[in-house]
């Protein structure tokens, strides 16, 4: 129960509260966009089953690919992308942590 509250907190609170404290100007916009990353899990589709809860997503799934991450890591130097690069690379954060999690004792 832990794992899902830390994991689904990344995804979802965590870009409220980056876009609150950090983005003053466009605080909506910035939000939407860092939860729009979420889009990227459509990749669980292509997977069987499309959901396992002791599954790491990371470099399982296509754009949770090392590849990926390097894409998302390459938006970050410009300025126009930016923000693509941190919801994404947040998102991949949240994944992260969770197969972290899957092998500890947060199971």
């Amino acid at each position: 129960m832990l794992r899902l509250l830390i994991h689904y907190g990344i995804h979802f609170l965590a870009p409220i509260a980056i876009g609150l404290l950090f983005f003053k100007t466009y605080q909506k916009r910035v939000i939407l966009i860092l939860l729009a990353a979420i889009v990227i899990d459509l990749d669980h589709f292509l997977a069987n089953p499309i959901f396992d809860p002791n599954r790491c997503s990371i470099d399982f799934h296509p754009l949770h690919s090392y590849w990926a991450l390097g894409v998302y890591g390459a938006l970050l130097f410009f300025r126009k992308s930016r923000i693509f690069g941190i919801a994404l690379l947040l998102h991949i954060m949240a994944d992260a942590v969770d197969c972290y999690l899957i092998t500890t004792q947060f199971k």
